[in-house]
């Protein structure tokens, strides 16, 4: 299984902050697994741009799984190449709320926001929301659940061949009633458990996550306090916050190794590839 990242900010960089080398776009990651036609992408924030540009021309079918509609998620959507390519299958999936998920998209991929509807998308596609259980996707088994941040979000796990990554990328564990001692209490933990690779909101200084409790996103301390929880084998830090430059997160990452207990940490940048 091979994790590609493509955007890993919580909102688009702060003009003239140094974040060339951990990149300035927001979430979006793509996943692949032995069977190269079939693609499945994580969020399409900004990144999902450069993604689409990139795609090898042998994919014929995405799926792309949104862990909430905040625009930082969605923002690229529009500007995906291949909704554009009528040879291309996609399903994109969405959390469950009471709005369906067509009329929560439209209102962005709509004028005056957007200038192209979802109804002219010339790519064979399909909206679906999220079920209870887990579900078929290509190669993959997809384990969706609602996880702590603000309007339906939910945190994904991708199984494929024994090897599985937890996606988590706006997620506010610290808020469960007994973090980080008790899995059975904490959002997300079911997901998480035992992965292979756990991608995780770390936007925060344990500081900066005191002035904001309740926001829906996590401290650097939280991030492996739940890595160690829930002993995911590499944690890789994600979701960094818009205005943290490179030296910055370089060292938010150094003292998170030394804090992690077990297991590898990483942070998160665009053009990283993880294969596991």
């Amino acid at each position: 299984m091979k994790v590609d990242f493509w955007g890993t900010r919580g909102s688009i960089a702060t003009p003239g902050t140094d974040t060339e080398r951990y990149g300035g776009d927001t979430s979006c990651v793509s996943i692949v697994d032995g069977d190269v036609s079939h693609l499945l992408v994580l969020d399409a924030g900004s990144g999902i741009r450069r993604l689409g540009l990139s795609i090898d021309p042998q994919v014929t079918h995405i799926d792309l799984l949104l862990s909430h509609l905040h625009l930082d998620h969605i923002v690229g959507l529009g500007f995906f190449a291949p909704l554009f390519r009528p040879e291309l299958t996609i399903t994109i999936w969405g959390p469950r709320s009471t709005t369906p998920l067509l009329d929560r998209l439209g209102r962005y991929l709509s004028p005056p926001l957007f200038p192209v509807r979802l109804r002219d998308l010339q790519s064979s596609y399909q909206l679906r929301e999220v079920p209870s259980g887990p579900f078929a996707a290509g190669p993959f088994t997809i384990t969706a659940e609602a996880v702590i941040h603000p309007d339906p979000a939910v945190g994904y796990r991708v199984a494929a061949d024994g090897r599985s990554v937890a996606y988590l990328p706006d997620h506010e564990p610290a808020l469960g009633p007994a973090f980080p001692s008790d899995p059975a209490w904490t959002s997300g933990a079911g997901l998480a458990a035992g992965a292979d690779l756990l991608i995780h909101d770390a936007q925060y200084t344990t500081a900066e996550y005191a002035e904001r409790v309740g926001w829906g996103h996590s401290s650097v301390d939280d991030a492996v306090a739940f890595a160690d929880l829930v002993g995911a084998r590499q944690l890789a830090l994600f979701h960094h916050d818009p205005s943290r430059s490179d030296d910055a997160v370089d060292a938010l990452l150094d003292h998170a190794r030394r804090a992690r207990r077990a297991g590898e940490v990483v942070a998160a940048r665009q053009g990283l590839p993880i294969t596991i």
